[in-house]
């Protein structure tokens, strides 16, 4: 998880994995604790990161609080400049990495190939051992640069993932669109989910659903 604005895309995606019976390992930068405590009010600190994790994630999209129930016993916590976490190495076992929301900062490192926190490195080794790397960006505009690190991404085999989301799943709520884009980041590891109604070739079948009509 970068610094970019989008901790509720964080939180989706976090309750997705944990819903799936996968266990996780979360890199929270230090911009993205700044983020997290300016968009929920809510401090992650090492010392009470599964108290802080767990209300986080209690919380919907809208700042609601105790919406979702989510057991974090399967998440594991890694300092952001811990780069001797088990993360850092290949040796590690990990189907992938999802970086979200990624920041332009973010993109650029992890582009250049630096590893000036565990963040980068991780992406570094998950892009050197061949594994699955989502960046969800999360910025507009963009300018050429970011597009040049974007591209560069996708070159390396990762995943290039903007938070965009759809209106055609009939999302009525702010959750909704949330989790259509944690959803398809989901879906780009192999993850199963139900966060979004999918695309089925009916065209109104999701404003139908919603309101009820034939």
């Amino acid at each position: 998880m970068s610094g970019a604005s989008g901790t509720p895309y964080a939180a989706a995606v976090l309750r997705g994995l944990v819903d799936a019976g996968e266990d996780v390992d979360l890199v929270v930068s230090r911009a993205s604790r700044l983020t997290l405590l300016d968009e929920t009010g809510i401090s992650f600190r090492d010392a009470h990161w599964r108290d802080d994790l767990r209300e986080w994630l209690s919380r919907g999209a809208d700042g609601k609080p105790r919406t979702f129930d989510v057991d974090v016993s399967g998440v594991r916590h890694w300092s952001a400049g811990d780069l001797a976490a088990g993360p850092s190495s290949g040796s590690y076992p990990a189907k992938g990495m999802l970086i979200v929301p990624a920041s332009t900062a973010a993109v650029a490192g992890v582009a250049l190939g630096l590893s000036k926190d565990l963040l980068q490195r991780v992406a570094s080794v998950t892009l050197k051992e061949r594994r699955p790397l989502v960046v969800a960006v999360r910025e507009t505009p963009l300018h050429g640069q970011t597009l040049r690190h974007l591209v560069a991404l996708d070159d390396a085999g990762a995943v290039v993932l903007p938070a965009s989301p759809a209106f055609y799943a009939g999302a009525t709520h702010i959750q909704d669109l949330v989790d259509f884009v944690a959803g398809r980041a989901l879906d780009a590891v192999g993850v199963a989910h139900t966060l979004y109604r999918r695309w089925e070739g009916e065209l109104g079948a999701a404003y139908r659903a919603d309101r009820g009509t034939a």
